[in-house]
């Protein structure tokens, strides 16, 4: 019997039909491989995951390879972005076996949950020196039934092993100039100069990092680092991993120079991405980030926003051809022919050069991602804007990627973040109200009785899963970003309240370090633990900046010491991992910066001169500074408090490192003393 069928996941909902009959993550389902003597078949994956659907088909759909599973395993179907925890206690496992890992993940396990064989995509015929899926079913069960002694064996020394690897570091210290100087140094030798970004194909967005890169260029005037992350953002913007008609970026781009994405849209990259092309305006005033900021900002209201007024995860990299076919892109490719039937001879010439679109085509079966070729020269601006729209337009009747509805918190609060900070720089009041809705419904529906957060929710009804490290952490992120633009204190009591549950129970009261699930989470093999950012600030990176913003906010000792310490394992790594820890060196440069505190108070929020004060105050490029917004006689936020008007004008205090400088209420000034 297939149970998926009440899942609140869209994931396990695409295989709710399939003939294997799959168990949810459960101690249910390992209770019935122990009652059956079986091992169980883990397979992790995710709803726009384009080789996970390749393996549905080809063998979970299939009733022969379904029948096999069925008898010989119980099977048991994991959303990896519903059960971060899950799947990366597994995955680690996965890559020191093999030495890769990916998405699908196919592990097999003891009835005590303990791995001992691996791996990911499996063809459903030999294929390139894979053996088919069968193959490797067939395997497994043989060693299952003839060497179930040696199977114990190695799964105990796999968890031994895993159970070894605790983040050890040898201070608790956060980075110095030192530090931060060396890991500028390690990305200039791994930076591509000829196309931007970083390391070779396939190329990753890489926002984190992009993020140290403007902060330090903010701290220190450092060239270098601003033209590493300038000339980066210019070529992802016109590359083909950026979406010329709609906006947003796909997940990666399966080449060197950015033409061919792989198709997926993440809300992550997306709100991650449109936070840096705002942060690349404020420090430049480029016209190309602006844009791409405000496309960002307006691809994901328009195409990722929920009913509820939360954001979805996902769109899908497949979509319907229109004969029928499921293919990777086909939403948003074109071929000459295509441009023709929309706009004509003339206007699809005129298209097909300016978007580089091609007879041999750049991607498959001559079909060209649109890019912005750098050679593209003197255009009519208003021409193309009507290209453009026609195109759009054309492409709207195309049948659309599917979109995982899922509600994910953490990256709900990447989103926050990025809609409030871009609604503030571009006067975007419907952008600020829209981070409003999505902190609303994370408050209202992820949030239970004793405030702990739900990972997930679909459809208005929060998920089963407890959040993880990264949910509190950027949730409180988010939270914070929307207290400094809306001048709401109750934002930052929420934060409060996220942050007292990462010191209680997710941080080691004995060294300070960081564990990704909480320690009344549910005991899997190995309590995980990664400081290292990947597609996403780690949990960890992001909670040390979430907890140096709280106490440059509030002055709490206990929340400034826990991101000093968090940050010792960025000292650490820092000078010799810098790509994997961009947004840990991002919040040691605010820690190295101070960070600075910004009070504006105003006799009224409303009154545009203190409106004006506030908005310079937002567009300071001062690493990490945090603004607080209010009335003398406000209790919304500490830093409000004791800070009256000067000479019954708006003003505003800086003050970093227990030093203030002196009031001011001119825009100037305050743009002066913030980097601005």
């Amino acid at each position: 019997m297939n149970r998926l069928a009440h899942e609140t996941s869209p994931y396990l909902l695409q295989h709710a039909d399939n003939p294997v009959d799959w168990w949810p993550w459960s101690t249910e389902a390992f209770d019935e491989a122990r009652k059956r003597g079986v091992p169980v078949l883990l397979s992790v994956g995710y709803s726009s995951c384009h080789w996970c659907h390749v393996m549905a088909h080809e063998s979970f759909e299939d009733r022969a390879t379904a029948d096999y599973l069925n008898e010989h395993f119980v099977n048991v179907k994991v959303d990896r972005e519903e059960r971060p925890d899950v799947d990366a206690v597994y995955m680690e496992a996965v890559q020191a076996a093999t030495g890769q890992g990916g998405w699908p993940m196919t592990v097999f396990l003891t009835p005590d949950a303990e791995p001992f064989y691996f791996g990911t995509y499996f063809p459903p015929e030999p294929r390139h020196g894979m053996p088919s899926f069968l193959q490797v079913l067939q395997g497994v069960h043989q060693a299952w039934t003839d060497r179930r002694e040696e199977v114990a064996d190695v799964a105990g020394k796999i968890v031994r092993d895993l159970s070894a690897r605790e983040i050890a570091y040898d201070t608790v210290a956060a980075p110095g100039e030192q530090e931060l100087a060396q890991a500028l140094l390690g990305l200039t030798r791994e930076y591509d100069p000829q196309r931007g970004g970083f390391g070779g194909a396939p190329k990753f967005p890489p926002s984190m990092v992009i993020e140290f890169l403007l902060r330090h260029h903010a701290r220190t005037g450092s060239e270098g680092a601003l033209q590493m992350a300038q000339d980066t953002c210019e070529r992802m913007a016109r590359g083909g991993i950026y979406d010329q008609l709609g906006g947003g970026f796909a997940r990666y781009s399966v080449d060197r120079d950015w033409v061919v994405p792989h198709f997926e849209k993440m809300l992550y990259d997306n709100a991650l991405l449109c936070r840096v092309y705002a942060h690349l305006w404020r420090a430049t005033g480029s016209e190309l980030a602006r844009r791409v900021a405000l496309e960002t900002a307006d691809f994901m209201v328009r195409e990722l926003r929920t009913s509820e007024g939360g954001f979805a995860s996902a769109l899908d990299a497949d979509s319907d051809d229109g004969s029928g076919r499921h293919v990777e892109g086909a939403y948003y490719v074109w071929t000459p022919q295509q441009l023709r039937e929309v706009l004509g001879e003339d206007d699809a010439a005129l298209a097909a050069q300016y978007f580089g679109v091609t007879e041999e085509g750049t991607f498959e079966e001559g079909a060209s991602v649109l890019q912005l070729p750098q050679d593209e020269g003197v255009v009519d601006a208003a021409r193309i804007a009507s290209v453009r729209r026609r195109l759009l337009e054309a492409r709207a009747e195309r049948p659309a990627p599917g979109r995982d509805d899922k509600v994910v918190a953490a990256w709900n609060g990447l989103a926050i973040a990025a809609l409030a900070e871009t609604g503030a720089y571009f006067d975007r009041p419907d952008l600020v109200d829209a981070a409003l809705g999505a902190a609303d419904l994370l408050v209202r529906l992820h949030l239970d009785d004793h405030v702990r957060l739900a990972r997930t929710s679909k459809d208005g009804r929060a998920g089963s899963h407890t959040g993880v490290l990264e949910d509190y952490a950027d949730v409180a992120e988010g939270f914070l970003a929307l207290a400094s633009v809306t001048g709401e204190g109750v934002w930052l009591d929420f934060a409060g309240i996220l942050l007292d549950h990462v010191l209680t129970r997710f941080t080691d009261p004995g060294t300070g370090s960081l564990y990704d699930t909480a320690a009344d989470a549910e005991r899997l093999i190995r309590r995980p633990q990664d400081p290292t950012d990947n597609a996403t600030p780690s949990g960890w990176t992001a909670a040390a900046g979430a907890l140096l913003a709280y106490a440059a906010h509030t002055g709490s000792e206990p929340h400034r010491a826990a991101a000093e310490k968090a940050l010792g394992v960025v000292k650490a790594l820092g000078p010799r991992v810098p790509r994997f820890i961009g947004w840990g060196l991002a919040v040691a440069e605010a820690h190295l910066d101070g960070p600075r505190e910004v009070a504006v108070v105003g006799a009224a929020t409303d009154d545009p001169a203190a409106r004006v004060l506030h908005r310079t105050a937002l567009l300071g490029t001062a690493p990490g500074a945090v603004v607080a917004y209010g009335t003398p006689d406000s209790d919304e936020f500490p830093l409000l408090s004791d800070r009256p008007l000067r000479d019954g004008a708006p003003t505003a205090y800086v003050c970093r490192n227990f030093t203030c400088d002196a009031p001011t209420t001119d825009p100037e000034r305050l743009r002066a003393a913030l980097g601005g």
